[in-house]
Formats: structure tokens, C-alpha cells, sequence
């Protein structure tokens, strides 16, 4: 049997300070489901995990927010980190990627403060979420109906609150973006543009 991504392209956006454990753990089940992980960051070279508020390791970057398209990619991993995540909120490339994989109908997956660029990008009125619990404000007043669940799904966006939460939020994240590569194979209107990943 396939596995359930083979060949999905996934964008994993993170800058300096972000979770260690919120990319690496999502991104291995990606890529033993098959998925192709970029990582995206805000400048060339290597960019620094944290282990709550300890350095931790360091990760080469493949793709800087200005080379990144959202039309190369099939969905997006924001892990969080309070560093990582209260820099990136405000950068207009990685803003403007999360817009570009909302208008193609293309899954999110989020974890912690990673959601604060979704709001800081204008998408998340009107969603369902949850995240950690320092963000439950900022949310609601952007408009989402915030929840305290290890890991929820609105559509084809899935978020979750914390490390801990990590299984639950790895084994949703593989079924929506499962349904991705579904509905690829199945053919959609961006289906040419997804195939620019591949060419």
C-alpha cells in the first residue's frame, strides 16, 4: 500500500526560537507517510530550535519566506514557540504564503502560538480552534470559537495546544492532509499550479 502523502509537498514555516519538538516530530510522520517537507525561514543558513526556553538544534533552511510560493506547495506546518511565533506574526512573505494556501483550499496544520500568524494574516474569523492557552484572547477577539482540545479540526485546518498534544495532532494532520492528496488525484481547479512542485 502507498503511504498516505507520497509525493505531498508540505512548507514547514518557523524562524528562530520555535519549538523543537513541534517540527520534528510532525515532520517525521509527514515523511513516513511520504510527504516532501521544505523548511522556511526568514533567512538562508541554519535557524535555531528551542526546547521551551532552551537552545536546542539547529536546522538547515531550504527556502527563504521571499522563494517560497504557495502555489508550490500542497498544505503548510506552522509549528510554534513563543519566540519563533511572536516574529514571524509580523513578516509579510510568511503572511502572505498562509494566505496563498487558504484562497487554493489547501490544509493548515498548527500547534501552540503557532496560530498567531494565521491571525495576525486575517484567516481565522469564524474557525474553530484551540491553541496554547496564552492565545485564547487574541483569538477570540479575531473572531475564532477557541476551544481547550489536545487537537481540533474545522475544515481542512487542524490545531492543537502543546507538546504533549503532538500524537493526536500528528495522527489528524496525516488524515486532512490525506484528503489533500485525495482530492489531487481526483483532479481540482489548482491541480496545474500543484504541479509546479513537481516539475
Amino acid at each position: 500500500m502507498d503511504p498516505a502523502l507520497n509525493g505531498l509537498h508540505i512548507a514547514i514555516l518557523v524562524t528562530d526560537g520555535f519549538e523543537q519538538a513541534e517540527l520534528t516530530q510532525p515532520k517525521d510522520a509527514l515523511e513516513g507517510e511520504g510527504a516532501i517537507t521544505k523548511i522556511i525561514s526568514d533567512k538562508r543558513g541554519m535557524v535555531q530550535g528551542m526546547n521551551h526556553d532552551q537552545p536546542a538544534d539547529q536546522f538547515p533552511v531550504d527556502l527563504t519566506f521571499d522563494e517560497a510560493y504557495s502555489q508550490d506547495f500542497d498544505a503548510v506546518l506552522l509549528p510554534g514557540g513563543e519566540v519563533n511565533s511572536a516574529r514571524i506574526r509580523d513578516i509579510e512573505p510568511a503572511q502572505k504564503i498562509v494566505k496563498g494556501i487558504t484562497a487554493q483550499g489547501k490544509p493548515i496544520a498548527v500547534i501552540c502560538h503557532g496560530a498567531w500568524l494565521l491571525a495576525s494574516a486575517g484567516l481565522v474569523q469564524g474557525k474553530t480552534m484551540t491553541s496554547h492557552q496564552d492565545l485564547e484572547q487574541d483569538l477570540k477577539k479575531a473572531g475564532v470559537n477557541w476551544v481547550d482540545q489536545e487537537v481540533v479540526v474545522d475544515g481542512n485546518w487542524v490545531s492543537s495546544r502543546k507538546p504533549e498534544d503532538i500524537p493526536a495532532f500528528n495522527a489528524r494532520m496525516v488524515e486532512v492532509f490525506g484528503q489533500r492528496m485525495r482530492d489531487r488525484v481526483a483532479g481540482t481547479p489548482d491541480e496545474g499550479a500543484v504541479g509546479i512542485a513537481s516539475s
